[in-house]
């Protein structure tokens, strides 16, 4: 049912605020007047959930405000913004991360206006009386556990509330007013014109959420995602061969799940190599990124090419040939407008354009230590993580002629490149007893690629135990550059 804006019905004050949110008052007491927690917190106060920083507005000068908090609690300080006037205290005796801004307008009433929904629009104030100020009837709406706009042009007014809209639908459990639904398809298209890092700020937490299936179906349902990676949108409904079960949005899906469910648990695909999954999928990255995260951003991006190549030959097989290397520039394309950071852009981009080649490498076991050293470097340094790719992967594939013993052989592969990797860590560094420079020397030739091609021969020739001191070596080098077809 279509509900009208409450905006000029005027405040009214709920005054059993529950203990939970008038605790958030009591750190913040050395604050002067006038001052107002506003927003998530009050939000997630008011419903019993943790609450891990907190928003204040105040119609004073923040830089003040944030001087007085600083001194009370010993904590730091820093400008966010000189344009808007926000700071950030961290640290100290505070028990959460507090942003202080200037209000929005010049009244807490203006400032509530502009909010994007009525669950966030709520206020209270840091000194006197404990009452939840409410303009636009937030307390009904999360009662009802439900989103809704405080205003008709809330979303196109700042584009990137669509994301956000999406993210709380998820992590709150709330349903999305027909009216917002429907605002938020319309306001989509504006995200093209948002500055990246303000998307991909809200994104990462799409990226991150606990089950990143859930969020981005969400995000898809209010028209976010087509609009932000239009490329996915175009895989709905793109049919696959028929060792697939699903279209290629639903198996993008289902990667990105298994990703996650192997983030969370690695033990359950990967048994004893489990622990060195965990480590790696833990170890910080870059954007607030953990490698697993990052995975997850790769296991959504890994197929985007697959509608622009796909291809039907003669006998009627589903082919996407390139799609890893196309799909790899398209993902490049994507990151630099979201304006990441180059290492996390340079991890996406990696992985998807190495992600078939564990697969390749199925029908070829038993492999040598060598076969298991070529596939860790031609991945690395992400390695470990172009493992698990693979393997979420191959168990999202699942068609009328996928059989166990594919997925079964896949998995044994998988379990054995990451013992091979383990061996292989150990044995490092594994160095020519000659250096590149000696040996070109020795060889009478200008440096060159050849150095590289011949010091990765020798440490071949050492990972297999046949070639040992610097005699040996130059005997090795020697006879490897007879052979080589540009030695003079």
């Amino acid at each position: 049912m279509r509900r009208e804006p409450a905006c000029g019905a005027g405040p009214r004050r709920v005054s059993a605020a529950p203990p939970a949110a008038l605790a958030l008052r009591d750190p913040l007491a050395s604050l002067p007047e006038p001052a107002w927690l506003v927003g998530g917190c009050v939000r997630d106060a008011l419903l019993g959930r943790p609450v891990a920083d907190v928003d204040v507005i105040t119609s004073g000068d923040p830089a003040v405000a944030a001087k007085a908090l600083s001194r009370a609690h010993g904590a730091s300080r820093f400008e966010l913004s000189r344009d808007f006037g926000a700071w950030r205290l961290t640290g100290g005796t505070l028990p959460w991360q507090v942003d202080i801004m200037p209000m929005l307008g010049e009244t807490l009433d203006e400032d509530l206006r502009r909010r994007d929904f009525t669950v966030n629009a709520l206020a209270l104030p840091v000194s006197g009386d404990p009452v939840i100020v409410d303009h636009h009837r937030g307390m009904d709406d999360l009662s009802q556990r439900r989103l809704v706009l405080v205003g008709p042009t809330a979303l196109t007014d700042d584009p990137v509330r669509v994301i956000r809209l999406a993210r709380l639908a998820d992590s709150l459990g709330f349903t999305v007013d027909p009216d917002a639904r429907a605002a938020a398809h319309t306001a989509a298209g504006g995200l093209m014109n948002v500055p990246g890092e303000r998307v991909m700020e809200e994104f990462s937490r799409i990226i991150c959420a606990s089950d990143p299936v859930a969020a981005i179906t969400a995000l898809d349902d209010v028209g976010g995602l087509t609009a932000l990676i239009p490329e996915l949108g175009d895989c709905r409904g793109v049919e696959q061969s028929i060792y697939h079960h699903l279209d290629v949005l639903g198996h993008t899906y289902e990667v990105l799940g298994n990703v996650a469910r192997i983030q969370r648990d690695p033990a359950e695909v990967f048994r004893g190599n489990a622990p060195m999954v965990a480590v790696a999928l833990r170890t910080p990255l870059a954007d607030g990124f953990t490698c697993g995260d990052a995975l997850r951003l790769t296991a959504l991006l890994h197929d985007m090419a697959k509608a622009q190549t796909r291809g039907v030959t003669d006998e009627g097989r589903v082919t996407f040939v390139w799609h890893d290397r196309v799909g790899a520039d398209m993902a490049d394309a994507l990151m630099r407008r979201l304006r990441t950071s180059n290492r996390l852009r340079e991890f996406v981009v990696h992985g998807v354009r190495q992600h078939l080649v564990l697969g390749f490498l199925v029908h070829r076991q038993p492999l040598s230590l060598v076969q298991y050293d070529r596939y860790l470097r031609r991945v690395a340094p992400d390695s470990i993580e172009a493992i698990v790719l693979s393997v979420a992967d191959r168990l999202a594939t699942d068609g009328p002629r996928t059989t166990p013993i594919q997925i079964t052989r896949h998995l044994t592969l998988a379990r054995d490149m990451l013992a091979a990797h383990a061996r292989i860590n150990e044995m490092e560094p594994i160095r020519s007893a000659i250096d590149g420079a000696k040996l070109a020397e020795l060889l009478e030739r200008r440096p060159g690629p050849w150095v590289a091609e011949l010091l990765i021969a020798i440490r071949e020739e050492r990972l297999m135990g046949r070639l040992g001191d610097a005699v040996a070596t130059e005997r090795f080098a020697r006879a490897w550059n007879a052979a080589s077809p540009g030695a003079p």
